[in-house]
């Protein structure tokens, strides 16, 4: 492909944000999930530090269901759990998957790949224990041994969760996933500057959980709390380290604000109030075309900067 055709793919994709659907499963173990487009690849941080993504990717548009969990079990073999949610009128199949650990939200992403014919995200030894990926692994990357480089379905890490609840196209931060104004606390709906909080007695369906964020995400500030990639610490070297945990939920009292620190529980915990959702990775074809477009668009503007210095 010629360098021009690579740069103005690289500027097309970088400037809008769309929808993708991605089937899984067959028969009655059917089932789905939206992404939305995160775009304006290579995009600095906000004032913490969080949300710079140097590439193009998809993340959940909402929550994984209750649904999409039990299908995946049946048709992996998983043997996955929910928590029972009678108490919190949160058994029904498009409610949040909340209730499962960080170890079964990893596996049901690596059944995600697999099932696809991709490289599992996560590595657990024979015992369902999880592991580091290491040199000797094809697909390892040094930066982060946690996630397989050769995954396509992943958990969210702090920076690709952050930059979908509170990034824009434009390069501003919200305060919150819905904006920057307060949200209304709801019971459900997709009303704008919305959201599932506030002391509630039950989540809400996983798309009538409120406003979306700019790039079309919904819930990152009320419903679920969700589980992300990174450990606790934001250093991904030690096994069995606490996961983070990002966003607001249903029985909370405030909405999730970028303001509001991370938390942290083991890999095994599980909460009525935990929930999460899966991220999409360009294939790293793709993603080396990303990058390289964006180099030639770098090289073109400091190339522009020295013809008119000199000219």
């Amino acid at each position: 492909m010629h360098w021009v055709a690579v740069l103005l793919l690289f500027v097309a994709l970088s400037s809008q944000s769309q929808t993708v659907t991605q089937a899984f499963g067959s028969g009655a173990s059917s089932f789905s999930i939206d992404f939305v487009s995160i775009g304006n690849a290579g995009n600095a941080p906000d004032t913490t530090g969080k949300g710079a993504v140097p590439y193009i990717y998809n993340l959940g548009k909402y929550e994984v269901s209750r649904d999409m969990v039990i299908k995946a079990s049946t048709a992996g073999g998983l043997g996955l759990t929910l928590q029972d949610m009678t108490s919190y009128g949160g058994n029904g199949v498009n409610r949040p998957a909340t209730g499962i650990s960080w170890n079964e939200a990893a596996r049901f992403v690596n059944w995600l790949n697999t099932s696809k014919g991709y490289q599992a995200a996560y590595k657990f030894d024979t015992n369902g224990n999880f592991q580091l990926w290491n040199l000797g692994d094809t697909g390892f990357m040094s930066n982060n041994p946690f996630r397989n480089g050769l995954a396509r379905f992943v958990l969210p890490n702090m920076n690709e969760w952050y930059k979908g609840a509170y990034g824009s196209l434009n390069n501003t931060w919200h305060l919150f996933p819905t904006g920057s104004t307060y949200p209304a606390s709801v019971n459900g709906g997709t009303a704008p500057d919305t959201e599932i909080f506030g002391f509630l007695n039950s989540p809400a369906d996983i798309s009538s959980a409120g406003g979306l964020s700019s790039f079309g995400t919904m819930a990152q500030g009320g419903n679920a709390e969700e589980w992300i990639e990174d450990a606790y610490d934001g250093i991904n070297d030690t096994p069995n380290e606490n996961r983070g945990v990002l966003g607001g939920h249903f029985n909370s009292g405030n909405p999730g604000s970028k303001a509001v620190g991370i938390s942290g529980y083991t890999t095994s915990s599980e909460f009525y109030f935990n929930g999460f959702r899966v991220a999409m990775i360009p294939e790293p074809s793709s993603l080396s075309l990303f990058l390289a477009g964006g180099a030639v668009l770098m090289a073109g503007r400091r190339g522009s900067k020295a013809s008119a210095s000199y000219g």
